[in-house]
């Protein structure tokens, strides 16, 4: 809950249980229709109930659509299908798609039969494409104007249809037969002669979204041509509806928490974290932990290779967790940074041999450093704390710093060309998360560590 909705829930409460309806009225109508609804999810639900009815029926559809899902599942169920009705029918048609998808099937359906039958067709007509889709985020509700119009024609229409409109900043062009040809800016209108046709100010240069693409495609042309909404047409061509900014950060937002979630090492939740049962957070997180626990099995095995060894000279198990800890590290940052860059279109699966090159030489940088590092850490362990104890020093130096330049360089090369290829094979590149490369850079890192501590300490530490 924000500072402001904070500060008013407990004098909003105060309102609601002193029956003071005029006032609250009056201060939920002066404020940001969020942080209404901020003030009003931290209410009993009896007592949100109440203060919601008692809303302007704009402000209440508008409030409505900022709750989250579980809050607006309460509300309908406290205000009965007459208020649910009310609100719901007084929605944008995009938001009340997206409320209804949201809401239980039952629900959903009989709200669907009680809206009015303009409503109804709008409604239906959205929820006819699939989930996902662009198509489920547009809205009908756009201003359309005819070339032969003149610009004063085209400003007198937005007076009279503006009102209900989603934005009145862009007029759609359309011919006779509903084709989108163009889209002008308000401002161009408003600021040329009121006698000069529509068709005089039109270049017929304009980005549009096809209904049925991905609603993540909507994301991407929206930031790439800096747009506040964008057209959406069939498979004609015909205009159809637009998609505007803020439900396109819906989605931006949505695809962000899954992305987050994957790279946790984790399916994405398909409800809020809050709302997600037990049973689910088992399922999302129970299998990739399970894989993960069997891929830490080759350590085992690569650790029972090297036993003889490591009983020989039991330094070595003291330095082994920074050893493997700098592989896991690295390799983690360049999966992270490679899969965001595929996310944002920066690389592609053609650009691998680039992504290593450029990687190679950050490797070598971060190698030499840690390398270092790892040399100083055994010398002061060794010889000024004494702790842990061995004869040849300057020997087991070398070997972890060594180590720790190999995981290093192996760790990076794995990390930013495990995204890549998984995008390949049409795998979702935030699989390769951060678990997933500490995973493998376990034993990996374990073998080229124990590697080189036999090639460099075989008769001086190792005695077998």
């Amino acid at each position: 809950m924000n500072p402001t909705a904070e500060l008013l829930c407990p004098e909003v409460r105060e309102l609601v249980q002193e029956g003071r309806y005029s006032e609250l009225r009056e201060i939920l109508h002066e404020l940001p229709f969020a942080d209404v609804a901020d003030i009003l999810a931290g209410l009993d639900p009896a007592e949100a109930a109440l203060a919601f009815r008692f809303l302007q029926r704009d402000d209440a559809a508008e409030v409505f659509s900022y709750f989250p899902p579980a809050k607006q599942e309460e509300l309908v169920q406290k205000l009965g299908d007459e208020g649910s009705l009310r609100i719901v029918e007084a929605m944008s048609p995009d938001d009340r798609v997206r409320v209804l998808d949201e809401l239980p099937a039952e629900v959903a359906q009989k709200l669907i039969a009680s809206l009015s039958p303009e409503s109804r067709r709008v409604t239906q007509a959205i929820l006819g494409y699939p989930a996902g889709t662009v198509g489920r985020l547009m809205t009908p509700d756009y201003i359309k104007v005819s070339p032969a119009w003149t610009c004063g024609q085209a400003i007198e229409h937005v007076r009279k249809t503006g009102r209900d409109a989603e934005t009145i900043n862009v007029l759609y062009v359309i011919d006779d037969q509903g084709r989108l040809i163009d889209d002008l800016r308000l401002r161009q209108v408003l600021l040329a002669d009121p006698s000069a046709p529509i068709e005089s100010l039109m270049n017929r240069s304009f980005y549009s979204l096809r209904a049925d693409q991905p609603e993540s495609e909507a994301v991407a042309l929206m930031a790439k041509y800096d747009r506040t909404a964008l057209p959406v047409v069939d498979t004609r061509g015909a205009l159809v509806g637009i998609v505007t900014v803020d439900d396109v950060i819906d989605v931006a937002q949505q695809q962000a928490t899954e992305s987050i979630q994957k790279l946790g090492g984790m399916e994405a939740l398909d409800e809020p974290y809050m709302r997600a049962s037990h049973l689910e957070m088992f399922r999302k997180r129970g299998f990739w932990l399970s894989a993960l626990f069997v891929g830490q099995t080759v350590t085992i095995i690569v650790l029972g290779s090297f036993q003889k060894q490591i009983e020989s000279a039991g330094v070595l198990a003291v330095f082994m967790p920074l050893v493997i800890s700098c592989g896991g590290n690295s390799g983690s940052q360049a999966a992270t940074l490679v899969t965001r860059a595929l996310a944002l279109g920066e690389v592609s699966g053609r650009d691998w041999l680039a992504v290593i090159r450029r990687e190679s030489l950050t490797a070598l940088l971060l190698a030499t450093t840690l390398g270092a590092m790892g040399m100083v850490c055994v010398e002061v362990f060794t010889r000024v704390l004494g702790r842990p104890h061995t004869d040849h020093p300057l020997l087991l130096g070398v070997t972890v710093a060594s180590a720790v330049m190999g995981v290093v360089l192996w760790g990076t090369f794995l990390g930013s060309l495990l995204p890549l290829v998984l995008k390949r094979f049409r795998f979702d590149p935030a699989t390769a998360s951060s678990p997933m490369v500490a995973t493998l850079m376990d034993a990996s890192g374990t073998l080229i560590y124990l590697g080189l501590a036999v090639l460099f300490l075989t008769g001086t530490i190792i005695k077998l």
